[in-house]
């Protein structure tokens, strides 16, 4: 019940072969009354039921990609960590090479409310895990005095007590969903334009942004950020060619009808 039920994993369902786990459709709550101003009003939201990406785009996936739709590398890319590190998440990419891989996957980018409801649940949590605040086990951040070293992300389907990266990190929390890496690790590009009072005229049902803007919304935090920009409401926007290495992504997709 609540935010506690786990979804089911569906396997495969994309092009590029990504398990992708089923958010039911109905309503959860979205933003928060104590968060920044970008963050208010919490008010619900419905959404029909989709598919979200249990992991951030991996290496290996993103170079796959590359290779085939003879797209550009971003500048952060390292062609050898893909093929030897290749379940860590991809980083670096603009925001149009982010939707252009979904789409390529038959996938999209997922709406922001897509986004939170998937790392949320529908209790109001203000981590994917809960309420309690971030730690190591959990969640790859605030390794900012490390940007040099991007071998800090952690591999995204490394197990709780799985296998340790570089710095003997963990993989984060899981959501109530079970999707992975929904704080911390790589900060993730959504489908939506970003505006700062969106939610005081947002609609109540399949919200999916204002219909132009100048910049992206990301989500989740990444391996450099404190524990604040992991709240799972916390809002985030950059220009949409703003490429850099602590920014990744993950796809959506909608029901069958």
């Amino acid at each position: 019940q609540g935010g506690q039920a786990v979804s089911s994993v569906e396997a495969g369902r994309g092009l590029d072969g990504a398990p992708m786990v089923l958010i039911p459709a109905g309503p959860f709550t979205m933003g928060s009354h104590e968060g920044l101003p970008n963050e208010r009003p919490e008010h619900t939201v419905t959404l029909d039921a989709y598919y979200i990406d249990r992991y951030e785009v991996t290496l290996s996936l993103f170079k796959k990609f590359l290779e085939v739709g003879k797209h550009e590398s971003p500048p952060t890319w390292d062609d050898e960590a893909a093929m030897t590190v290749g379940d860590r998440p991809a980083i670096g990419m603009r925001w149009d090479s982010a939707a252009g891989y979904c789409r390529w996957a038959g996938k999209r980018l997922p709406t922001e409310a897509e986004w939170e409801k998937a790392a949320r649940g529908t209790d109001g949590r203000r981590y994917p895990w809960g309420d309690m605040q971030p730690f190591i086990d959990i969640a790859n951040y605030n390794r900012g005095m490390w940007v040099s070293e991007a071998i800090t992300l952690v591999a995204v389907t490394s197990g709780l007590e799985g296998m340790s990266v570089r710095h003997g990190l963990k993989e984060g929390g899981k959501s109530p969903f079970g999707v992975s890496h929904m704080a911390g690790n790589a900060a993730e590009w959504v489908a939506d334009w970003y505006e700062r009072d969106y939610y005081q005229k947002s609609p109540g049902k399949n919200p999916s942004g204002p219909v132009t803007g100048e910049k992206r919304v990301l989500r989740g935090g990444s391996w450099a950020d404190v524990p604040s920009a992991l709240r799972v409401t916390a809002r985030f926007s950059a220009e949409p060619d703003f490429e850099d290495r602590t920014i990744g992504f993950r796809c959506a997709m909608d029901m069958p009808k």
